[in-house]
């Protein structure tokens, strides 16, 4: 947020590029960014993609973070597609969440424009992903191991690959205890465990955390 002097990136889109395209031209005057999701559902082809974020890019008024999350959308991308994304006026990073570290990653890594960022959105590697040229994460275990994980990235940004790899190997449970059960659920019964938010409920169709998968959760943490 503008006050802790932090950019603040807006997640907005849906699978409609003439929604999506009302969305980002009316962001609150504080954004820095906006996320945008690849279009999810209708599973258009990888050239209406393109040309969904072409619109998008050229409208709004900050820069573009696409959200690449297949196993949500429906809608996976080659490395050819995620290139062609990047490669966007208006476009400067990705969020990549797609359930590891496949031949797709590892080719979008080898052509990606210099001033590219790509943010990991899989909690459990984003040490690998570091490794490979991601520049950070916007991770949901973050939220409750917030200096842990800004600690993991410092090391892997300033080349401490051994303690990079302590702290990778610490937390990989954390985050495989915090998604046991749909993501946010086991993290706010956390946070509400530990006093952190006044309550843990979550809308339907999402169903509160049950007491084992908290406690498991809590185990975990140091």
């Amino acid at each position: 947020m503008p006050e802790r002097g932090a950019p603040l990136i807006v997640g907005t889109g849906t699978n409609s590029t003439a929604d999506s395209l009302d969305a980002v031209t009316r962001l609150v005057p504080d954004a820095a960014y906006a996320m945008t999701v690849v279009p999810y559902y209708t599973r258009p082809s990888e050239d209406g993609v393109v040309a969904h974020f072409r619109a998008l890019a050229e409208a709004a008024p900050v820069p573009l973070i696409v959200y690449n999350v297949p196993y949500r959308t429906g809608r996976e991308l080659s490395a050819q597609a995620l290139l062609r994304v990047a490669a966007l006026p208006g476009v400067v990073g990705f969020k990549h969440a797609v359930g590891g570290i496949d031949e797709t990653t590892i080719g979008m890594f080898d052509g990606l424009p210099e001033d590219f960022s790509v943010l990991v959105g899989d909690d459990l590697f984003l040490g690998p992903m570091m490794a490979l040229g991601a520049v950070g994460g916007i991770l949901a275990s973050a939220h409750v191991e917030t200096a842990a994980f800004g600690e993991l990235i410092d090391a892997w940004r300033d080349g401490q690959v051994t303690r990079g790899r302590q702290l990778g190997r610490r937390l990989a449970p954390v985050s495989r205890a915090l998604f046991a059960e749909p993501n946010p659920a086991v993290i706010k019964g956390v946070l509400h465990a530990r006093g952190r938010i006044p309550s843990a409920r979550v809308r339907l169709p999402l169903m509160p955390a049950t007491e084992s998968a908290t406690k498991a959760a809590l185990a975990t943490l140091s």
